[in-house]
């Protein structure tokens, strides 16, 4: 599990996945693969949605997002990074108290964690996330 307060995740957010991945193959020596959104574990089955994750010696180092549809009309291609948090819903209270916002609320994703995305006070945007442990055995 990430530590409270560390860099836990990034995604590349574009509208262009085949382009951002010859880029980033050609350019950092990263390796894409394919998995399900509905289980990071497996490749995705024919007409599933899929999310692409960059590998590098076998490791995953980010993710990238598509964005479609309207909300996303004009919106430039972008980074965007998750921070590691012991409770999303703690946090978000401290958030609010210390007059940040809450873009988008509290959530459950599957395989992944506990996620929201927030603003702080002075308008900077950044997604937290309390992510899952896998269980031993």
């Amino acid at each position: 599990m990430s530590t409270h307060g560390h860099v836990w995740w990034t995604e590349l957010m574009t509208s262009d996945i085949d382009r951002a991945v010859r880029f980033y193959e050609s350019v950092m020596g990263w390796e894409a693969i394919k998995v399900s959104r509905d289980d990071p574990n497996r490749p995705p089955q024919p007409g599933e949605r899929s999310y692409t994750v960059f590998r590098k010696d076998g490791q995953g180092v980010c993710g990238v997002f598509k964005m479609e549809g309207p909300e996303f009309t004009g919106v430039p291609d972008y980074w965007f990074t998750y921070i590691s948090v012991d409770s999303v819903d703690t946090a978000c209270a401290k958030i609010q108290a210390s007059g940040g916002q809450i873009l988008r609320p509290p959530h459950d994703m599957p395989y992944i964690g506990r996620i929201a995305v927030v603003m702080d006070p002075e308008g900077a945007v950044i997604g937290i996330g309390t992510p899952v442990v896998p269980e031993l055995g």
